[in-house]
């Protein structure tokens, strides 16, 4: 897809959680549904797993991002248990990661792409994206630290991943690294050379470390 469903490229994107989940949910069905080869009723039943799932869980709804966070997780669950019988453990793994992370990938890194290449100050424009995602579409289901915050770097700490609460909680905590990579998307956008800053995340909750660090950082000045 090259259409900017979500407006990144303009440069004053807000966070629209119901939107944005919804534009997700249904990429990640049809994705599966069409490399697959699922018919309609699988994918029904997909849907209707979510549903029940949600219900089972609605005590984790915290604010409102988590009620939408809590909805694109459990499709992930819902998805991997009906997978499984057809696919087997690694496989199911692997579509349901490829049906998250690939149908708006190339959208999500033009419009990143195209918002750093036109901000004034790219690293600026990253830094208030980021602060802006934090409370709109994380919320108080994460928990986070945030070591540095001046004008040359912004460095976030994620302590607490609602995602992987989730998905502990439903018994798929193999799931969390399709969420860690679904931020590829975005990440693989940013040009050091070109747009003055780095981004460095050595490790996420979802592969083992102890926390997620999204780390902004300028180029050092040159001389």
């Amino acid at each position: 897809m090259s259409t900017d469903q979500f407006g990144l490229a303009e440069g004053d994107y807000v966070p629209d959680p119901d939107r944005d989940t919804t534009l997700l949910l249904d990429a990640f069905y049809e994705h599966l549904r069409s490399a697959y080869e699922l018919p309609g009723d699988l994918t029904g039943a997909m849907r209707a797993r979510q549903s029940e799932l949600e219900a089972a869980n609605r005590s984790m709804i915290v604010d409102e991002p988590a009620r939408h966070n809590l909805r694109l997780t459990l499709a992930l669950v819902a998805a991997y248990e009906l997978l499984l019988p057809r696919l087997g453990r690694e496989k199911a793994i692997a579509a349901v990661q490829a049906a998250f992370v690939e149908p708006l990938g190339d959208t999500m890194q033009g419009g990143t792409r195209a918002m750093l290449d036109h901000a004034p100050d790219a690293f600026l424009a990253m830094v208030e994206l980021s602060k802006s995602r934090e409370e709109h579409a994380f919320g108080k289901g994460f928990v986070f630290d945030r070591p540095a915050d001046d004008d040359r770097r912004y460095h976030l700490d994620v302590r607490q991943c609602f995602y992987h609460d989730v998905l502990v909680a439903n018994g798929a905590p193999e799931l969390t690294p399709a969420m860690c990579a679904f931020d590829a998307n975005w990440i693989e956008a940013i040009e050091p050379d070109r747009h003055g800053f780095r981004f460095d995340r050595r490790t996420t909750i979802g592969t083992g470390g102890t926390h997620c660090p999204f780390h902004f950082t300028r180029n050092a000045a040159a001389g």
